[in-house]
C-alpha cells in the first residue's frame, strides 16, 4: 500500500489539524515570509529603527517607487516581509484602527493595541473554511506612554515584543549577528550602524542607498520618520557596508 507525504489530506483546508497538531496552511504562510526581503527592527535606549532592503524584481523597475517602510500614525511605523498584497491590506487596517482611536479618544493609540488588532485579524484567518492565512509578518515600531515598543507579528496571529528582530530571507544570519553585537545601551546612531552591518552580513553584495529604506523614532520627538537618502548614504559610508 502506497502512502503519500505526511501533509497529504491535512493541508487542503485551514480548519483541519494534522495528527501532530499542526495547521499546514499556516506553516506554508510562514515559509512565504522566510522568502521575503530582509527587514530588521532595533530598539535603542532613546528610540528605535526599522531597516528594510529593496530589490529589483525586474531590471526596469524604479526602486524609488517601492515602499517598504510605512507610517501608521505619527508615533508608529511598520514594515512587512512576505506577500506584499497581504502586507498592504494589514497596513491599511492598522492605519484605520489608529485613526479611529484618535477620533474617538482624542489621543494616540498604544502600539501594542494596534499590533493586537492586526493579530486578531490574522488569527481569524486561521480558523475559517474558505479563507487562507495572511502570508506576511509585520514589524511595528513606535513610542507611546509605555516608552519605545518593537513588535513582530507571526502568521498564526501571535506577536512578541523584542529588543532586536529580523524577518525575511536573511533572518537567520541577521539574528546571529544581532545576538552577538546588540547592546541595550546603543544610541540611535549606533543602532543605525548596527542595522546596516547586520543587513550587509545577509546581503550578497555592497549596500546602496536606493536599495534600502530606513524609518526611525526617538523618545524626545515621538514622531516616526523616514531617513532621507542623503543621510542614509552617509551612514552607509560610515558603517563601511558600501564595499
Amino acid at each position: 500500500m502506497a502512502f503519500g507525504p505526511p501533509a497529504m489530506g491535512y493541508d487542503r483546508a485551514i480548519t483541519v489539524f494534522s495528527p501532530d497538531g499542526k495547521l499546514y496552511q499556516v506553516e506554508y504562510a510562514a515559509e512565504n515570509v522566510r522568502k521575503g526581503w530582509t527587514t530588521i527592527g532595533i530598539k535603542s535606549r532613546d528610540g528605535g529603527i526599522i531597516l528594510a532592503e529593496k530589490k529589483k524584481v525586474t531590471q526596469l523597475v524604479d526602486l524609488g517607487s517601492i515602499e517598504k517602510i510605512f507610517l501608521i500614525d505619527t508615533h508608529v511605523g511598520a514594515s512587512f516581509a512576505g506577500l506584499a498584497a497581504d502586507g498592504r491590506i494589514l497596513i491599511d487596517y492598522a492605519r484605520k484602527q489608529a485613526f479611529n482611536h484618535r477620533f474617538i479618544y482624542d489621543e494616540p493609540a498604544d502600539v501594542e493595541m494596534l499590533v493586537r488588532s492586526v493579530c486578531d485579524i490574522k488569527q481569524l484567518y486561521t480558523q475559517h473554511a474558505g479563507v487562507r492565512p495572511f502570508g506576511v509578518s509585520l514589524i511595528f515600531l513606535g513610542v507611546d506612554r509605555k516608552g519605545v515598543n518593537l513588535f513582530k507579528t507571526e502568521t498564526n496571529g501571535y506577536y512578541f515584543s523584542y529588543l532586536a528582530i529580523a524577518m525575511g530571507a536573511g533572518e537567520q544570519s541577521v539574528m546571529e549577528f544581532l545576538e552577538k553585537n546588540y547592546d541595550i545601551n546603543l544610541d540611535m546612531r549606533d543602532a543605525v550602524i548596527l542595522g546596516l552591518k547586520a543587513l550587509r552580513n545577509a546581503s550578497e553584495g555592497p549596500l546602496i542607498p536606493e536599495g534600502i529604506e530606513l524609518g526611525y523614532i526617538n523618545l524626545k520627538e515621538k514622531e516616526f520618520r523616514k531617513l532621507p537618502l542623503s543621510e542614509l548614504s552617509r551612514y552607509i559610508v560610515e558603517a563601511g557596508v558600501n564595499k
